[in-house]
């Protein structure tokens, strides 16, 4: 490891010519707080500043997960309010957007859980690589809540509409 950044529960590397960007919360299955999502756009600001980094890899601290969605624990404090809400919703947006524009290929490395969030963030990514034992998800129809336009259509864009809409609808697993 060339270098190696720790900040709460997101932590970034360098090894040569790739960038981690670490989501590292694997007692909660590596779920993205306010926080983390924040340090996620800053940390790729720093990726893309830097000539030395080519590729940039997210992944999940551990082996159970890549990122199993929002960290409902922190709900009661982030999203208190209205106005908390749409901060925490357009601090997540920036952080998909940052990596969905990124100017240099971003790799999502999955191990295990990529559900909801988790999802939407890997489809943020140009290349998506899984283990064999990866799930994916989008549980919102279980849970009443919907997503945001850029998030449907970078899964339509992606899997096509029809796939699209049995994931958003059914909120059924998929396995790798």
């Amino acid at each position: 490891m060339d270098d190696i950044t720790k900040t709460d529960k997101m932590l970034s590397r360098k090894e040569g010519k790739a960038g981690y960007v670490i989501f590292n919360n694997p007692e909660r299955r590596n779920a993205v707080s306010l926080d983390m999502w924040a340090r996620t756009t800053e940390i790729l600001a720093d990726f893309a500043k830097d000539d030395e980094v080519r590729v940039v890899v997210l992944t999940g601290a551990g082996d159970k997960s890549f990122v199993s969605g929002a960290d409902i624990s922190k709900f009661e404090s982030e999203r208190a309010s209205l106005e908390a809400t749409k901060v925490y919703n357009a601090t997540v947006a920036k952080a998909n957007q940052d990596i969905y524009e990124f100017p240099k290929p971003t790799i999502a490395m999955i191990k295990g859980y990529c559900i909801g969030g988790g999802l939407g963030l890997a489809v943020c990514c140009d290349l998506r690589i899984c283990s064999d034992n990866s799930t994916f998800a989008i549980p919102a129809a279980k849970l009443g809540l919907g997503y945001a336009f850029p998030g449907v259509k970078r899964l339509v864009d992606l899997v096509g509409p029809a796939f699209a809409k049995e994931i958003f609808f059914t909120a059924r697993q998929f396995n790798a």
